[in-house]
């Protein structure tokens, strides 16, 4: 294979896929590692969980819906919508999380590459698919607001593999970490219950 023969729009489409979207993941991890070190359980509590969960959720949606359809005007709508509403819940989390807890410099760094990384993909596709963009802004969104599967699959063994990792490296650690902080509101006595509030 002639590696000079590859095509920008293949570069960038398998940038998103196996660079970004795993440092994602990744970085996604490593967050809940700041938290579990940083024993939000004892000062955050359920509140920042429920943020954390908000945002993974946020994300989550396009991320699955983008494996599987079509790049066109409706999904351009929603990866725009969820960035600017991620943005916001993150920046309500730090802003709850700032005086309550610590923040460590690791956790700040990794927050970086989280904010980021959503403005990144969302750029690469937008050149992926230009055309669609330019649907977007001149308003020509007729036939193009509806979910159509992509033409050409993406490969199986990489859409199970993504899915896995996203299961291991996100879902179960945070679900395991909103668990922890609900266990540990019920396990405190009244007298002590509105410190974690």
């Amino acid at each position: 294979m002639d590696l000079r023969s590859i095509t920008t729009d293949v570069l960038l489409f398998n940038m998103i896929l196996y660079l970004c979207l795993p440092l994602w993941l990744l970085m996604g991890f490593a967050d809940y590692y700041c938290h579990r070190k940083s024993k939000i359980e004892f000062t955050t509590g359920m509140k920042e969980s429920i943020y954390h969960a908000v945002m993974g959720i946020q994300i989550g949606i396009p991320v699955f819906l983008g494996l599987f359809f079509k790049i066109n005007v409706l999904m351009l709508l929603l990866m725009i919508v969820v960035l600017i509403f991620h943005e916001w819940v993150a920046h309500h989390d730090v802003k709850y999380a700032l005086h309550k807890r610590e923040i460590s410099i690791m956790e700040t760094h990794v927050h970086s590459f989280l904010e980021v990384l959503p403005f990144v993909i969302v750029g690469l596709i937008v050149c992926i698919n230009w055309n669609a963009f330019v649907d977007l802004i001149t308003l020509n969104w007729a036939n193009h607001l509806s979910l159509t599967l992509r033409e050409k699959p993406l490969d199986f063994g990489y859409v199970c593999g993504y899915v896995g990792l996203m299961l291991f490296a996100d879902v179960l650690p945070f679900l395991e970490e909103f668990l922890r902080c609900y266990r540990h509101r019920n396990s405190i006595n009244p007298d002590t219950k509105g410190i974690t509030s």
